[in-house]
């Protein structure tokens, strides 16, 4: 009978034994990153930038995938159904998470429930940016000619409800202006747009746009959410013009599905952590422009319903209706 009792307790132990043996040697598979925008834009860029970093902590390949739509809807239900298992993670800006529930009257998941945050990773400010053929040649150029003729200029934004678009219509509403939109699929083909002339304006994250306003293709006006920039010389911020702006989300984070194992979260977030202290890393943090926040989940997930709260409020007053 001990005998018959010893081996029943043995296979109870091995069984108990499993998970824990399966938690240590994660990951033993390529790890996919879904991105919600299109190659090329600006949560792409910082998650090819985190993904080569993590991947050799982690000792297997992340690749990340663009998987773009409806302001990062598509991306964000597809990972919010995912196995929580730790081999499928969204590489999310704020946008799908912070202003989706005040765009829509319903949307296929619920940025707080159906995730486990595993780190922020980075925020950075945003330029808004004239193109040559608009004949801006400041932002009291624009505040101008857009008081005396509402609705001349365009602007450009990576989708509806995206960062770009919310970033325009801040400083347009508290500058007492009109602007007519124009989404695009993305932050990459905006600014091309701008560039070319197809239209008079975006708000752009600063990385990307950096290069293209060195080479004079296009003029800064402003900078939205952070202190004027030495490569822009004389582009003055926000609250230099006296722009009373509330903070605009601009971060992007590493986040899982909903149930995801704390072993294999933590194991993610340190990942995140190891990346972020590489130097390679923080050199191209500071090419682009990024700044490293590094937030764990939980404190993220904390921000994230606050901010939902927050920006439900000033979309209805921006009088964008949720869809």
């Amino acid at each position: 009978m001990f005998k018959r009792f010893a081996v029943g307790l043995a296979a109870g132990l091995s069984i108990a034994i499993v998970p824990a043996q399966a938690d240590s040697a994660y990951p033993t598979a390529p790890i996919r990153l879904i991105v919600g925008q299109s190659a090329g834009s600006s949560v792409d860029a910082v998650a090819r930038i985190m993904s080569e970093r993590m991947s050799q902590s982690l000792g297997q390949a992340i690749v990340v995938e663009n998987r773009p739509g409806a302001n990062g809807v598509t991306a964000t239900a597809y990972v919010a159904k995912a196995r929580p298992d730790g081999y499928t993670l969204l590489f999310s800006g704020c946008s799908p998470m912070v202003f989706n529930p005040g765009l829509y009257k319903k949307l296929p998941y619920d940025p707080v429930k159906d995730f486990t945050y595993i780190a922020a990773v980075s925020e950075n400010p945003f330029v808004m940016v004239a193109s040559k053929a608009s004949g801006l040649k400041s932002f009291a150029d624009l505040t101008k000619e857009a008081k005396a003729n509402p609705g001349k200029f365009t602007f450009a934004s990576a989708g509806i409800g995206n960062s770009t678009q919310l970033a325009t219509e801040l400083v347009a509403q508290r500058a007492n202006f009109k602007l007519l939109h124009i989404p695009f699929s993305g932050s990459g083909p905006a600014l091309v747009a701008v560039i070319g002339g197809q239209v008079d304006l975006m708000s752009s994250v600063v990385g990307p746009a950096l290069p293209e306003l060195k080479a004079g293709a296009a003029t800064p006006l402003l900078i939205i959410g952070g202190d004027p920039i030495p490569e822009l010389p004389g582009v003055p911020g926000a609250k230099q013009i006296g722009l009373d702006l509330p903070s605009l989300p601009t971060w992007t984070a590493v986040v899982g599905p909903a149930g995801l194992d704390p072993a294999v979260a933590k194991r993610l977030e340190q990942a995140v952590q190891e990346a972020l202290q590489d130097p390679k890393v923080q050199k191209q943090f500071k090419t682009q422009y990024l700044s490293a926040m590094n937030v764990p989940g939980p404190q993220m997930a904390a921000r994230v319903a606050t901010e939902i709260k927050l920006w439900k409020t000033l979309l209805h007053d921006f009088g964008i209706k949720p869809e």
